[in-house]
């Protein structure tokens, strides 16, 4: 397996929904807590058959948070894999402030690989959103070396980029030809 994965998450005040769950005691909502650590157990599950198997969560059986997290505060994700089953898998996590325990969580996932459930996510969105959140650019792999994209992944965007652009080219094309009769017919309007 791909080892134990630690997302950092800085809590900081300039985040609207600090100030949005309790009006007059800035805090991180624990439902983002738990999405950060469901989110991390989720790419750890993932890259287990590499990203070959569709992920969803299933269930957050057992939670527990010990203390709040308030803006200056740092927490540290991990997530260990307990098992991981044709059907599914289920692992533990930990948010950790500083050395002191904030929560800790059971998530279990499913594994959706019927052919009449189609495409859950795109790609190539996928990928992107990788690259946006930097997740290439901070995370390193169980050796040490930065991470990549997984081949299989880069493969079917590239092809699914390829269709896309095809398909664009002929929306900004089609649009072009719009806007033209669009101003015609406006300039015929004002004689």
């Amino acid at each position: 397996m791909g080892g134990t994965p630690k997302p950092v998450k800085n809590i900081s005040l300039a985040e609207d929904y600090i100030h949005d769950h309790f009006p007059h005691y800035p805090m991180i909502p624990s439902s983002l807590v738990i999405e950060g650590m469901a989110q991390t157990g989720g790419l750890l599950v993932c890259e287990h058959n590499e990203f070959r198997e569709k992920v969803v969560l299933a269930k957050i059986p057992k939670v527990t948070f010990y203390c709040d997290a308030i803006p200056g505060d740092t927490l540290t994700y991990t997530t260990t894999v307990e098992y991981i089953k044709e059907e599914g898998a289920m692992v533990t996590a930990t948010s950790y402030k500083g050395d002191v325990l904030h929560a800790e969580a059971e998530i279990v996932f499913a594994h959706l690989n019927e052919p009449q459930l189609g495409s859950l996510f795109d790609t190539d969105m996928f990928l992107r959103m990788m690259r946006l959140l930097g997740a290439f650019d901070v995370g390193h792999a169980a050796d040490g070396k930065p991470l990549c994209p997984p081949a299989r992944l880069a493969r079917t965007a590239g092809k699914k980029r390829r269709q896309r652009a095809a398909s664009e080219s002929t929306c900004r094309r089609q649009e072009r030809r719009n806007q033209v009769m669009r101003r015609q017919w406006t300039q015929r309007r004002t004689f």
